[in-house]
């Protein structure tokens, strides 16, 4: 029901980003989806990619700091106003503080990634409410 996503701290100097994102396509790791969130000092960018043990293992093998993290991705209709509201509304209600989340296209599905504070009370409330979550292996056919 989860999904792995890769974690990378990056400082915030000239060329870190593209030196990450240079080790996976070296590796020939395809991205999905990716965010960063910085500050003056440092950033954190959480990617989805194709394989994410194998880019952990590289990014690892390079000294890069990284972290493999479970998430959900909950695949939406794409043109159904207020369905990321639906979807945190059920979360809130389940007594669950969304952590961080973002959101990508793929396949003709709008999915939304989101991590919350408690991953057992995220997956009940996905059952209950028959939220369309995805799996990697969903995701690699998109």
């Amino acid at each position: 029901m989860t999904i792995n996503q890769i974690s990378v701290f990056l400082e915030n100097k000239y060329g870190t980003l593209n030196q990450v994102l240079g080790l996976l396509a070296g590796a020939e790791i395809g991205v999905i989806a990716a965010t960063v969130a910085d500050t003056q000092e440092f950033g954190i960018m959480r990617l989805i990619v194709s394989e994410p043990r194998r880019a952990y293992a590289v990014l690892k093998e390079n000294n890069v700091s990284v972290h493999l993290n479970d998430v959900f991705a909950i695949a939406l209709d794409r043109n159904c106003a207020g369905t990321f509201r639906d979807t945190t509304e059920l979360l809130t209600k389940g007594g669950l503080n969304i952590e961080y989340m973002y959101s990508f296209a793929c396949g003709g599905k709008l999915v939304l990634v989101l991590r919350t504070n408690n991953t057992e009370g995220t997956r009940d409330v996905v059952r209950r409410n028959g939220l369309n979550y995805l799996t990697e292996n969903d995701l690699s056919k998109l």
